[in-house]
């Protein structure tokens, strides 16, 4: 999946706009003050856009798809409802952020079971 040329465009893609999303958070953060909700995306997204990065540049199989769609949907529910709380007072959806946070973790458990079945080529 990560190997097919669509999927990994949408990778590297979420990859750019994850990256991005964490550099506007960290700058915003550190001229806001104490805001938790800038600090958490500042460090959800400038962790998981790397990540998404090498899966979309070297990740191939299915699972390793399955890794990415997990992780980046994952981090923009996660990061979309922390920054909706910040800037409009309400989340994107009940139960938004726990959904983001469980999407993320399910990807990099995803990436376990993708590396215990791996075999060199």
């Amino acid at each position: 999946m990560a190997g097919d040329r669509d999927t990994m465009r949408l990778v590297l893609a979420a990859a750019g706009l994850i990256g991005a999303a964490g550099v506007a958070s960290a700058a915003a953060a550190s001229h806001a003050g104490e805001s938790r909700n800038l600090a958490a995306i500042a460090a959800i997204c400038l962790s998981h856009g790397p990540a998404l990065l090498a899966l979309g540049l070297f990740g191939q199989g299915r699972l390793l798809g399955l890794a990415s769609v997990l992780i980046a949907a994952g981090t923009m529910i996660f990061a979309g409802d922390l920054g909706m709380r910040e800037w409009v007072g309400h989340g994107l959806f009940p139960g938004a952020a726990p959904i983001g946070g469980v999407g993320m973790i399910g990807g990099w458990l995803v990436i376990v079971v993708a590396g215990a079945l791996w075999r060199r080529a």
